[in-house]
């Protein structure tokens, strides 16, 4: 699914009152192939693999006190591999039948680029949320990486988030290839929240982690 992404060069005209400098060339290059280099790269871990096992789900908060949600990452090991669970995350029908709290995920378009996937969650006290997110697939050697972001719509602000962002990320266990490192990083912001329902943004984020991971696991061994 990943497509080679178009380049923009940057170019200066010379000095008029100078002879022609290599200088701007050479920083339209640096630029262009750093820009490029970020694009292709997969992102640092956040929690290092050594202290991961398939017996636990690490979870650890990010400090972005820019943003008005909150950012987290939680990784564990996975007994399946890349392929596996690449595939898995990417049937988004499927999630209603193990997510947590997902009532339902419709693909609403397609291309060769991204997904657009309409999603209802359910939570307690018979809150429902729905939003629509884009998501994209990008395979890089034997890491697969699938990232989502929030596409805005009109939807009350009662009934749908503010934002959420994020993205799941598999790899190799180095020492036994057929398991998985399984990395997954959330941002949300459910935009306002009622006095006496924080418990919502926690549902969303922090304590939904472990859960979501589990569920991966879990449908990773049925199928």
């Amino acid at each position: 699914m990943n497509r080679p992404l178009s380049r923009l060069a940057l170019r200066a005209p010379p000095s008029p009152s100078r002879p022609p400098s290599l200088w701007p060339l050479l920083l339209a290059i640096a630029l262009c192939g750093g820009r490029a280099g970020a694009q292709n790269a997969a992102p640092p871990p956040y929690i290092a693999h050594e202290r991961l096992s398939e017996e636990q789900i690490e979870v650890i908060e990010l400090n972005r006190p820019a943003l008005p949600g909150k950012s987290f990452a939680a990784a564990t090991i996975i007994d399946a591999p890349v392929p596996k669970l690449c595939a898995i995350v990417q049937d988004y029908p499927a999630y209603a039948a193990y997510m947590p709290n997902t009532k339902s995920a419709q693909v609403v378009a397609a291309n060769e680029h991204n997904v657009l996937v309409d999603m209802t969650l359910e939570l307690p006290l018979g809150k429902i949320k729905r939003y629509r997110l884009q998501l994209d697939a990008k395979q890089r050697g034997a890491t697969c990486q699938l990232n989502w972001k929030l596409v805005p719509g009109e939807l009350k602000i009662e009934d749908t988030i503010a934002d959420t962002t994020g993205y799941w990320m598999f790899s190799p266990l180095p020492l036994n290839p057929a398991k998985s490192v399984v990395e997954y990083v959330v941002y949300a912001d459910p935009g306002p929240v009622p006095y006496g329902l924080g418990w919502i943004v926690d549902m969303m984020s922090k304590k939904s982690l472990p859960r979501t991971l589990e569920a991966l696991r879990g449908q990773a061994k049925k199928m």
